[in-house]
C-alpha cells in the first residue's frame, strides 16, 4: 500500500512551523518538500498518480528531532541497553521522531575517526527506521585524542559530549574538559556537558551507605539540586574561557536554570535541554514506594519537586531552556532495573523516545506554550544545534519531506503494551495523553500508519552534520 510514492500531496492539513500554523497542502517531490500552498486534481505539478494523503482536522508537523538518545548503548561494562538501534528508532517515529542524535565513543587505543566508522556499520546494520547522527564522546582525553576533534567536521560529526559525573568511569576532571573545549572551540563544535558535582555525589553516597540508608529514594537525595547547578556553573565558566558553545544536558532543576541565566547574561554561548521525564515525574516516584516501583524512575540527575517541573514548563516556553530532548536509555526491569542491594546498583535511565513528542503536545493543550514553540523545542531547534536545518525541523520548499499527521481530537494512553520500544516497561504506564500521531513520512515514505511502523520500509540513513549556521529562534 505504502510503497514510496515520488510523488504524493498531504492536503488540507494546519502546517505547523516554528514560525507559526497555517492551512496549506504539502506537495512532496522525490522525498523533498516541493511546495506549499493548494494543490488540487489538476493542478500543473501534480501528476495524476500521486497520492493523496487526507490530513483534514490534522496538525501536519515536522518530524521530531531528538538530540539525546542512548541505543545499543553498553553501561558499568556489560549491560547493554534494551534497544539497538531497530527498535529504539521504530518507538521514534511511532512518536513523530524522524531524526535522532545518538552517542559514539572510542574505545582505548582507538582513534575517533575509526570509532565512528564502526559505529556507521554497526547501525546501518541494524537498519533503521529513522535518520540519525552522532555525538562524540570523550572521557579524560589525552593530547593526540584532542588533535583529532579537528577531523570530527569533514566526517559529518560537530559535537562532543562530556561528564562531569561518574569519577572513575565517565567522568572528566576540569583541566580535561578545557582543554577539550580549547580544541572544540577551533572547530567550532558544540560541547555537551552533563552537568552534576561527580566527586560531592561520590562523597554523600558514602555517607548515605554508612548511615544505612539503602532505599532508591536516597538515589536522589544523594545527587541534590546544587550538585548540578554547581557543575553547570563551573561548565559555562570554562566555556566563557575558552569562547565554545557549550549546551547542557538533561536540566532538571530551578537551581540549574538560573545559572544557565547568569551564564547567558555573562556572556557564554550557552544552549540547554530538559527531557520529557522531568515534566512529568518528580521525586515522589521515589519516596515511600516498594524497590520494584521506584526503580522504574531512577535516572540521573533525579526527578525534582513539583515546583521544579513547574519552573521546567515555563522555562520551555520562555527561556533558557531551548530543547526539549528525550534521554531515551532503556534498560530491562528485572535484572537491571530492579535489583538486589541498595540504591547504588539500580541503573540510571528511562525508555522515552516515542512519548516525547506527545508529552511536548501535551503542553501546548495545557497552555504551558504555542504549538509553533513545541515546534521548536521539539524539531527546529535541535535541528539548528545538530547543523541540519532547514534540512530537518522545518516544513519549507526544499526541507525532507519528514511529516508528522497528528490528530488533535484523539486521545492516547500510553501503555509499554503498544508501545514499539524493546523496553519491558513504561514509566508513563497509562498516562492519557491527548492527540495521537497518525502517520508518520521520513523523506516522503510512510513509515508509521495507524499505530503500526511499517516493517518493510526502514529507511534511515546517516546525516554528515555540519556546523550551526542559524541562531535559535530564526526560522528562515
Amino acid at each position: 500500500m505504502f510503497s514510496r510514492p515520488r510523488r504524493c500531496i498531504v492536503r488540507g492539513g494546519e502546517v505547523v512551523t516554528a514560525a507559526g500554523v497555517v492551512r496549506s497542502d504539502v506537495l512532496v517531490v522525490d522525498g523533498v518538500v516541493a511546495g506549499l500552498g493548494s494543490f488540487e486534481p489538476g493542478h500543473d505539478e501534480v501528476p495524476a498518480d500521486a497520492e493523496v494523503i487526507d490530513a483534514h482536522g490534522s496538525y501536519v508537523l515536522p518530524g521530531g528531532v531528538d538530540f539525546h538518545t542512548h541505543l545499543d548503548s553498553v553501561f558499568r561494562g556489560s549491560i547493554r541497553t534494551a534497544d539497538d538501534f531497530a527498535s529504539g528508532t521504530a518507538a521514534a517515529v511511532a512518536g513523530g521522531t524522524t531524526t535522532i542524535v545518538d552517542f559514539c565513543r572510542a574505545e582505548a587505543g582507538q582513534s575517533l575517526a575509526d570509532a565512528l566508522a564502526d559505529w556507521r556499520e554497526r547501525v546501518a546494520a541494524q537498519r533503521p527506521w529513522a535518520d540519525y547522527g552522532a555525538h562524540m564522546v570523550l572521557v579524560q582525553p589525552d593530547a593526540e585524542t584532542l588533535e583529532q576533534l579537528s577531523g570530527l567536521p569533514d566526517l559529518g560529526v560537530t559535537s562532543v559530549k562530556m561528564y562531569l559525573a561518574y569519577p572513575g568511569q565517565m567522568m572528566s576532571d576540569d583541566e580535561a574538559l578545557l582543554r577539550a573545549m580549547q580544541s572544540a572551540a577551533e572547530s567550532d563544535m558544540l560541547v555537551l556537558v552533563h552537568a552534576e558535582n561527580g566527586h560531592a555525589i561520590k562523597v554523600l553516597v558514602g555517607d548515605a551507605l554508612a548511615a544505612g540508608h539503602t532505599e532508591p529514594d536516597w538515589h536522589g537525595k544523594t545527587r541534590p539540586p546544587m550538585t548540578e547547578a554547581e557543575a553547570v556553573m563551573r561548565a559555562s565558566v570554562l566555556a566563557r574561557l575558552s569562547g565554545t558553545r557549550l549546551y547542557i544536558v538533561h536540566v532538571s532543576s530551578s537551581e540549574a536554570l538560573a545559572e544557565i541565566e547568569r551564564a547567558r547574561a555573562a556572556g557564554t554561548q550557552i544552549f540547554a535541554e530538559t527531557c520529557s521525564h522531568y515534566l512529568v515525574f518528580d521525586e515522589s516516584m521515589l519516596e515511600g514506594v516498594p524497590r520494584e516501583i521506584a526503580a522504574r524512575f531512577v535516572c540521573s540527575p533525579p526527578t525534582r519537586s513539583l515546583e521544579d517541573q513547574t519552573e521546567l514548563w515555563g522555562a520551555l516556553d520562555s527561556g533558557p531552556l531551548d530543547v526539549l530532548s528525550s534521554d531515551h536509555c532503556p534498560f530491562a526491569l528485572h535484572g537491571e532495573k530492579i535489583v538486589e542491594g541498595d540504591f547504588t546498583h539500580i541503573l540510571n535511565g528511562l525508555p522515552g523516545v516515542e512519548q516525547r513528542m506527545a508529552i511536548a503536545y501535551q503542553g501546548v493543550v495545557d497552555g504551558h506554550y504555542t504549538l509553533a514553540r513545541m515546534v521548536e523545542i521539539a524539531s527546529s531547534n535541535p535541528a539548528k544545534l545538530a547543523g541540519l536545518y532547514p534540512r530537518k525541523g522545518e516544513i519549507a520548499v526544499g526541507s525532507d519531506a519528514d511529516l508528522v499527521i497528528l490528530d488533535p481530537r484523539q486521545s492516547s494512553i500510553l501503555s509499554a503494551s503498544t508501545h514499539h520500544s524493546a523496553a519491558d516497561y513504561l514509566p508513563y504506564e497509562g498516562m492519557e495523553v491527548s492527540g495521537r500521531v497518525r502517520q508518520v513520512l521520513l523523506r516522503g515514505e510512510t513509515v508509521f500508519f495507524d499505530g503500526a511502523v511499517l516493517q518493510n520500509q526502514r529507511a534511515g540513513a546517516y546525516l554528515h552534520r555540519s556546523t550551526p549556521s542559524h541562531p535559535l529562534g530564526e526560522t528562515k
